[in-house]
């Protein structure tokens, strides 16, 4: 008796009637930002992105009936005390740093090992929730906060990561946080299961990550925003373009999503906005054709969404599609014929 056209549940994510028993997709949010190096506020975007997404109409012009596909958010699973004490001890850290000091080791392996426990856990969650053939996505929270899930997706397959990010994310131990934001990607491609990375949207690297891509034994495809643009006003539009980046994909493919690849404009307070950047309907259009060319979506995040109200309308409109490209390609939903 669900109308998808009646006014949503709050306290539900995109307002949707299920439960976490009949869900086919569930959504972690991942209250974290202890290692953030700029501005902060992410850890409190889950609850901020729940509020507005009960705000979203739900029809979208390519799929059919996208709200059939059950997705529910999960409870929290980060302590608010908890994430805040670690932040405390990560500012003291980055302080004596800037200062040219020695930080802390102490302080050092509380952050490292807190981290650490967090991720287990988040994998141990996403690992039960995969057995009972759920798919799963996180909502962040930094940019840190998918290495559980995305752990627990390479122990049951073989996939290739494409991230949509102003930054690499290669950092080794950035800050001395082994588990930084900045270093996600450093730490996913260390899982057997991971086997390549695209990357989509990159404008703000530096030489350590450079000479990352040139030495791994992985598979590390950049694709360049300042290279975008120049392609765009020269001979490849952003559908040959495109077309070019899903070449780079193996079949099954991870999608992080780092709010900070978008065009500043939309995400104005997350972590660290870089000038730049896709637009709303260019990131989509990738990832609808990333489905659209076969391949299937084995999970995804949405991270680095800035704790306001306007971030999270963009972020929840973000989560909506990729959520429901999710159901396309694993056959839970269908496209309909463009109008």
């Amino acid at each position: 008796m669900y109308n998808p056209s009646d006014v949503g549940k709050k306290g539900s994510i995109f307002g949707l009637p299920y439960n976490l028993e009949e869900a086919s997709l569930v959504l972690l949010p991942v209250h974290l930002d202890v290692t953030v190096s700029y501005g902060q506020g992410t850890s409190k975007a889950p609850n901020v992105v729940l509020e507005e997404s009960s705000q979203l109409d739900l029809s979208l012009l390519s799929i059919n009936k996208p709200w059939d596909l059950k997705m529910v958010m999960y409870d929290r699973i980060v302590k608010a005390s908890q994430n805040e004490i670690h932040r405390g001890r990560a500012k003291n850290v980055i302080k004596a740093l800037e200062a040219g000091k020695e930080p802390e080791h102490e302080q050092i392996e509380f952050i490292n090992e807190f981290c650490n426990t967090t991720h287990l856990k988040i994998k141990e969650l996403s690992a039960s929730l995969l057995k009972l053939d759920k798919l799963v996505g996180i909502i962040g929270g930094d940019h840190s906060s998918p290495l559980g899930l995305m752990k627990a997706l390479s122990h049951k397959m073989e996939f290739g990561i494409l991230q949509i990010d102003a930054h690499m994310d290669l950092r080794k131990a950035y800050e001395r946080f082994e588990f930084s934001h900045a270093s996600i990607m450093f730490n996913a491609l260390k899982e057997n299961g991971i086997k390549s990375l695209t990357q989509v949207g990159i404008r703000d690297f530096c030489e350590e990550e450079e000479h990352f891509v040139e030495k791994s034994e992985k598979p590390i495809h950049v694709f360049y925003d300042e290279s975008i643009y120049r392609e765009k006003i020269g001979e490849l539009n952003w559908s040959e373009q495109v077309a070019q980046i899903i070449e780079t994909l193996p079949q099954n493919v991870y999608i992080s999503f780092d709010m900070d690849g978008l065009e500043p404009s939309l995400c104005p307070n997350t972590g660290t906005p870089v000038a730049g950047g896709l637009q709303f309907n260019e990131a989509t259009y990738l990832l609808e054709q990333v489905v659209r060319s076969g391949r299937k979506i084995v999970g995804f995040d949405v991270c680095e969404v800035g704790n306001d109200e306007w971030d999270a309308n963009v972020a929840a409109r973000i989560i909506y599609r990729i959520a429901t490209l999710t159901g396309v390609s694993n056959n839970l939903l269908t496209f309909r014929k463009l109008i």
